[in-house]
């Protein structure tokens, strides 16, 4: 669980870092992914989903 953990705020600092930068390469998609692959694991994966989902739901409602 702690190697875990420890790999998930690298990539999130990782992720923080290439975004601010503006470039986007494929390292940079990598990491994203990879990102998004352990964030899948942890105890917050319901939470993400539900903030998604509810904000999907939102932006749905607008009208035009």
């Amino acid at each position: 669980m702690a190697v875990s953990i420890s790999v998930l705020l690298l990539l999130v600092i990782l992720a923080v870092v290439f975004l601010r930068s503006g470039g986007l390469k494929f390292s940079h998609a990598l990491v994203c992914l990879l990102l998004g692959f352990f964030l899948a694991g942890t105890s917050m994966a319901p939470t993400i989903y539900e903030g998604v989902a509810a904000t999907a739901e939102v932006v749905g409602h607008l009208k035009p």
